[in-house]
């Protein structure tokens, strides 16, 4: 372990960052600016009671930078917009669920229910981020997609109501996305999390295709844009608001990588609330069918040291938010609670076990992969990892949901504001490793 030498701007504090394997040479935290603060202002909502809530667009749900494009550009994507838990109502806005939500305190509210997620290019360097396009994504027709849930019944889903309480329609056409990369045609995958599913969208913004489990396209059979089922239907058990959070893109163009967010509720919630078996998955960008199925072992939740210092974690806490290609099926990982973020690499195959198709793919096998305490006992070999990276405190932001490579040394991360629901700001930190992670 070492303490690694810091660059530090806009006021914030130096601390130590500590790397076993791969370290930093530098660590920058960028300013957005005046004038990229100004373009993502969303505007105001009052509620009610007079609270009023000004929203902030967050773009750091997912990053991604294309090899050959200038060392600066990175893509990043909000998700779907702001929203706010009804269990947690009260806190934030200072009404109660019956007022706002009809009692449902699983739903969630959507002060800007018509908000349309969007791909951002951004340009980093030295004096700071600034963004350069703004790409709204779009249905079929041309329609701006919404975040709103989808209309699901293969799976769970939750309501939606307005700042006003009044229920929101359920959107067949609805994305929540948590990932991006842009192919060589210009062409962009996002991941999302409410099928969960891998979107292809054109250039111009129109979502291609939506690859959902299988069984899943018949619920989304009202969506303006194609649907089909090609990933393995035991990704339908997905925890909600914990679908495909992370994803990858070959230098070729030809496979995507991907993975949960957290083990899959299989067979029930006690199962993915105690579980570390992570399915990632490798899949052909031109069919949309999943090629390898892989278990990606979750450190444990008392790992996460800052977390666990400030109060008590759980398993389910633990998060896989992002992951980069940094070779031909070598990955590296971002596991994370919130204070405490982790970078492992991973290589697939290399003597881990391929689950594709094989009976842990079967909902009615017993027990499930997710409730099988020791895998290597029913011959499942999960992932080997080899951590790169640990960030805490200091320059490094909570909720970091993003990185990107702009070159082979320098990784760029990003926080997930929220939408500035309670007044969190996007962070992005450069980081100059002090050896490529390839």
């Amino acid at each position: 372990m070492r303490t690694l030498r810091m660059i530090l701007l806009a006021g914030m504090a130096a601390s130590a960052l500590t790397a076993p394997s791969a370290g930093a040479a530098e660590v920058t935290a960028l300013d957005l600016g005046a004038a990229t603060a100004a373009r993502l202002a969303m505007g105001h909502v009052r509620f009610a009671n007079g609270h009023d809530y000004n929203a902030t667009v967050g773009f750091g749900s997912g990053a991604f930078h294309r090899p050959g494009d200038p060392p600066g550009t990175l893509y990043a994507v909000t998700d779907r917009g702001p929203n706010i838990d009804c269990a947690e109502i009260g806190a934030v806005v200072g009404m109660s669920a019956e007022a706002l939500c009809a009692g449902d305190t699983a739903a969630k509210v959507f002060p800007f229910p018509a908000f349309t997620p969007t791909i951002y290019t951004l340009s980093i360097g030295d004096a700071g981020v600034e963004i350069v396009d703004a790409l709204p994504i779009k249905t079929r027709s041309g329609r701006p997609i919404t975040g709103l849930p989808n209309p699901l019944t293969l799976t769970d889903t939750e309501g939606a109501f307005d700042a006003d309480g009044r229920p929101l329609t359920p959107d067949a056409s609805g994305l929540d996305v948590e990932a991006v990369a842009r192919a060589a045609d210009g062409s962009f995958w996002v991941a999302e999390e409410y099928g969960p599913s891998i979107v292809h969208i054109a250039d111009d913004g129109r979502v291609l295709v939506r690859y959902v489990p299988q069984g899943l396209e018949k619920d989304l059979a009202a969506a303006d844009y194609t649907v089909k089922g090609t990933l393995p239907a035991i990704l339908a058990k997905r925890k909600l608001n914990r679908g495909i959070e992370s994803l990858g893109l070959s230098a070729d163009g030809r496979t995507l990588y991907a993975a949960l967010q957290s083990p899959l509720v299989n067979p029930d919630t006690a199962a993915y609330k105690t579980s570390r078996a992570v399915r990632l998955l490798k899949i052909d960008a031109a069919t949309g069918e999943a090629l390898n199925e892989y278990v990606y072992p979750e450190d444990e939740a008392a790992s996460f040291t800052a977390d666990a210092k400030a109060g008590k974690v759980k398993q389910s806490d633990v998060k896989i938010s992002e992951l980069v290609v940094v070779g031909q099926d070598k990955l590296v990982v971002l596991e994370r609670i919130s204070k405490t973020t982790k970078f492992h690499l991973v290589e697939l195959g290399a003597g881990a076990s391929d689950l594709l198709g094989s009976p842990w793919d079967d909902p009615k096998t017993s027990p499930s992969l997710e409730a099988t305490p020791d895998l290597a006992a029913k011959g499942v070999i999960p992932l080997s990892k080899t951590l790169m990276l640990t960030a805490e405190g200091g320059p490094f932001p909570e909720k970091i949901e993003s990185i990107a490579l702009l070159d082979e040394s320098t990784l760029v991360v990003i926080s997930d504001n929220d939408f500035a629901i309670t007044g969190d700001q996007t962070k992005v930190v450069r980081i100059a490793l002090d050896k490529p992670w390839n």
